[in-house]
């Protein structure tokens, strides 16, 4: 009997979704239930606050070595918010990737879209959708800390942010958390398991005609 030899390289799983829309709920509970999934830790400019651990929370580096990153492809996708630089890098990634981790990244349509210039065979995207408009108004209210200013704007860049679904690979309408969790996890179990994903297949496969 042959021993089997199939190893699988590690995904990038993408969630995406409007402020409100549940994403960041979703990410929490997968990461406690899927012990092979970790958290892309990101580069970042920003100073550190305090209790944050580098390597851990972020990597800190300043200006000069973000944008020397930059200009050597050192990372995958990269933004500015505010005042301050983030960044995927490339390294940790794909060394996660060749022993079979799955990474979760919690960016947005514009990093996605990097991320699939670079590295497209090994992403998945999902994008998250609220149940309704008045459901995405009322969760940004219910949080009880911004102003009606700072609501409405949220809104306003939740639907241009919407109209970037079709560009992702599938789409989850975010009506019932567990619901939702299970179906991300689905989308994992489905995406574990493509045949491009699964190293020492062909030889495998070779073994099993020679009668091994």
């Amino acid at each position: 009997m042959q021993t089997t030899k199939i190893r699988r390289r590690g995904l990038m799983l993408v969630l995406s979704s409007p402020s409100g829309a549940g994403k960041t709920s979703i990410s929490r509970h997968l990461l406690e239930l899927d012990e092979n999934l970790e958290m892309s830790v990101s580069a970042t400019t920003r100073p550190r606050r305090p209790g944050e651990v580098n390597g851990r929370d972020y990597f800190f580096v300043d200006v000069t070595v973000f944008r020397e990153m930059v200009d050597g492809r050192q990372l995958l996708e990269h933004a500015k918010v505010f005042d301050h630089y983030y960044g995927s890098p490339r390294g940790p990634i794909e060394d996660a990737l060749a022993i079979g981790r799955d990474i979760l990244f919690d960016i947005d349509w514009q990093g996605t879209q990097q991320l699939a210039e670079m590295a497209r065979s090994d992403l998945v995207t999902v994008f998250i959708l609220p149940p309704s408009t008045s459901e995405l108004d009322r969760r940004l209210r219910a949080r009880a800390l911004d102003s009606e200013d700072v609501v409405a704007s949220r809104m306003a860049k939740a639907m241009d942010e919407i109209s970037h679904y079709p560009e992702y690979d599938y789409i989850i309408v975010n009506d019932d958390l567990d619901q939702s969790i299970a179906n991300v996890q689905s989308i994992l179990t489905s995406e574990r398991l493509r045949r491009e994903r699964q190293l020492g297949l062909t030889d495998f496969v070779k073994g099993l005609r020679q009668g091994q």
